[in-house]
């Protein structure tokens, strides 16, 4: 019998894993009818790289409002653990707003300790994308300290992959959030960022996937606002597979300049289990690629 939580895509009654190795078995096999049974058992055993995803818990002790049931995410939280442990992930990333704003410094490093100390739990290979209400009362320092993080922006090889975390919490000035001393609709990667995002890609040989809270594909208050800049740079490099995201807090894929860009449904929206959202990215090779989604995330195949 399937979990309670678990949806019915058929491939899932296989697991991912398996899914993925008789897949990659049988597009070897296709491919080049003439390769030995051990060339075809060695390729079919290319390890991946399993991510789990989660964004926009807006964890906070406050009652309900506009659908967000900030109350509910440390329950929500706990069921996306099960399954990623299941799923025996490598690393897991956090695709911003992590904690809902508060009107003190206490007040929010309560939230973080309270959620980090559960989110911690899953792996001790995770990562943490800045969201704008992250840094609304705490500073970058304080919110990076609060989840033992050294850096805000920077890039990490697993396996066969390059991964980038960016932050786009800057002011249109450069000014990082910080303090209530910003807009949420005025979210930017700076100069200095951008020239670190192009030396980074520039040294690495691997194809890449990006993170990033606020989302790179749209000219609406939930865009950066130099994204077209961003992209650019990600375009130029011809390494970039896919960008993931979170910020709009719905489902939704977009492809511009040959790279998918992947909006994830935010955790915190909807009251029930039934309401939850969060998602694995298997990853085999650069033609291999799959996003599974439980409860209200969509799949893709970003292959």
């Amino acid at each position: 019998m399937k979990d309670n939580f678990e949806n019915s895509a058929p491939f899932q009654r296989l697991g991912r894993r398996a899914f993925f190795r008789q897949g990659t078995l049988l597009l070897t096999a296709s491919a080049s009818a003439t390769l030995e049974p051990s060339s075809l058992f060695a390729n079919a055993a290319v390890k991946g790289v399993s991510v789990g995803l989660i964004t926009d818990l807006h964890h906070a002790d406050k009652p309900a409002a506009s659908n967000r049931y900030y109350r509910e995410t440390l329950d929500k939280l706990s069921e996306a653990a099960v399954r990623f442990e299941k799923e025996k992930i490598d690393f897991v990333v956090e695709l911003g707003d992590l904690i809902d704003a508060a009107d003190t410094v206490d007040t929010e490093q309560r939230y973080l300790k309270e959620i980090n100390r559960e989110f911690s739990k899953i792996a001790k290979d995770r990562h943490y994308v800045l969201g704008n209400h992250c840094v609304d009362t705490l500073t970058k320092a304080e919110f990076l300290g609060g989840v033992e993080q050294k850096k805000s922006y920077y890039s990490f090889d697993r396996g066969e992959f390059h991964f980038v975390v960016l932050d786009a919490c800057f002011r249109s000035d450069g000014e990082p959030y910080g303090r209530k001393n910003s807009k949420w609709t005025d979210s930017n990667i700076p100069p200095a960022e951008l020239e670190w995002l192009r030396a980074d890609l520039k040294s690495t040989s691997k194809k890449t996937v990006v993170f990033a809270h606020q989302r790179l594909d749209v000219t609406t208050n939930f865009g950066v606002k130099n994204g077209a800049e961003v992209r650019k740079i990600l375009e130029k490099s011809g390494k970039v597979l896919v960008v993931l995201q979170g910020h709009s807090h719905q489902n939704e894929l977009n492809d511009i300049g040959n790279i998918h860009y992947c909006t994830l449904r935010a955790m915190v929206e909807g009251s029930g289990a039934e309401n939850n959202g969060y998602s694995v990215l298997e990853m085999v090779s650069a033609s291999t690629i799959l996003l599974t989604g439980f409860r209200g995330q969509k799949e893709y195949d970003l292959s």
